[in-house]
């Protein structure tokens, strides 16, 4: 069992981002077709299942190293990515895996992991903000994009979860779980309000990322283009569950809210694109970061897509498709180096010392924040 020994949380990554590609491609004006889309469901489904039968392993085989994942301030933020994992399968099996399983079974599905997923969620965005507090002593020099992650995870849920709303019993089971939905958008919104400036504050103030850690800049991208996904899916379902000019409200905040958030959204992914093309040029390798280029930008498609329905615009229809050829090109660049670094082993070897930019970065920190 010494393979599974240093697999983190951050593995999740890979069926966030390949569930993404099925789920995001059918928003588009013009989708995949329905077998491609489905196929790569399957293929998102099967991920998860075989890590979470690794990540049982490493627990139960590895538990001094599960414990330290916990303990690193640098991973434990990466709990975040099992809830999104789960949210992100669930969801795609409700928009592509139907094609093949039919439509009882997806929602059946959804709905499942919909509820681990949430509980999840849940879970990650307190007992991983109080280790930050408690155990974790970081300092604002070590501040970097991947503290969003378990913040980020109830806006997936709230994204995710109007979709299972037109399957409950009319009534007030539809409006709770619609407004439960609200209150998750409205959770991870303000608990990302919280975090986001000492993360831009640290890129202004300690220069640019170690060049492992600047893909994650991308991850900034989630909370915006998930949050827009979320409001304009909040005015779909709306007309069926509320009355009187809350449904109406809804429709018109799902645009006041998104036009600005995914222009920031925008302009966040040429920073971190320029940033990105530095760091390469630098000799910035493969590493599991490179997995924020996909799920990030798969939440800019879906949240273009959801603008382009509530406004009518063409430019948004055709920014979805050119965020979904981007997402698309990303996601076999990296998962051709991540089967290449599982079939040689080099992924799952134990970790290489830091890098002196990363030590640097880590010792710019108050005493009791050094690790």
């Amino acid at each position: 069992m010494d393979t599974v020994r240093h697999l983190g949380p951050n593995w999740y990554a890979t069926v966030m981002g390949t569930a993404m590609v099925a789920s995001a491609g059918a928003s588009l004006p013009l989708p995949p077709p329905p077998t491609v889309r489905a196929a790569v469901w399957a293929l998102s489904l099967a991920l998860l299942a075989a890590l979470l039968v690794a990540r049982a392993l490493h627990w139960r085989h590895h538990r001094d190293q599960a414990r330290a994942h916990l303990l690193d301030p640098a991973v434990a933020p990466f709990y975040g990515c099992l809830a999104m994992a789960l949210l992100a399968v669930g969801g795609a099996a409700h928009t592509a895996g139907r094609y093949w399983i039919g439509v009882p079974a997806a929602v059946v599905l959804d709905a499942v992991l919909f509820g681990a997923g949430t509980v999840v969620a849940l879970a990650a965005a307190v007992v991983v903000p109080y280790l930050m507090a408690v155990r974790h002593k970081v300092g604002a020099g070590q501040a970097t994009p991947v503290w969003l992650l378990p913040l980020v995870a109830p806006m997936v849920s709230a994204a995710l979860g109007p979709s299972l709303v037109p399957h409950l019993p009319p009534g007030q089971p539809r409006e709770t779980l619609l407004l439960a939905c609200f209150a998750l958008f409205g959770l991870s919104l303000l608990g990302t309000a919280l975090m986001l400036p000492p993360v831009f504050g640290r890129l202004l103030s300690g220069g640019p990322l170690p060049l492992a850690l600047t893909p994650s800049l991308f991850l900034v991208l989630g909370p915006l283009g998930q949050s827009t996904t979320a409001v304009g899916r909040f005015a779909d379902v709306a007309p069926g569950v509320l009355t009187g000019p809350e449904s109406r409200a809804l429709a018109v905040f799902a645009v006041l809210y998104g036009v600005p958030v995914l222009g920031f959204a925008l302009l966040w992914l040429c920073l971190a694109v320029a940033q990105t093309v530095r760091a390469r040029r630098l000799g910035m390798g493969f590493s599991m970061t490179w997995w924020a280029f996909t799920f990030p930008v798969g939440t800019c498609v879906t949240g273009a897509a959801s603008l382009a329905r509530h406004t009518g615009l063409v430019a948004y229809g055709v920014l979805a498709t050119g965020l979904y050829v981007v997402l698309v090109g990303a996601w076999v660049v990296v998962a051709v180096h991540t089967f290449r670094g599982l079939v040689s082993g080099g992924l799952l070897a134990a970790p290489r010392p830091a890098p002196a930019e990363l030590r640097r970065a880590r010792v710019r920190t108050t005493s009791g924040a050094v690790r």
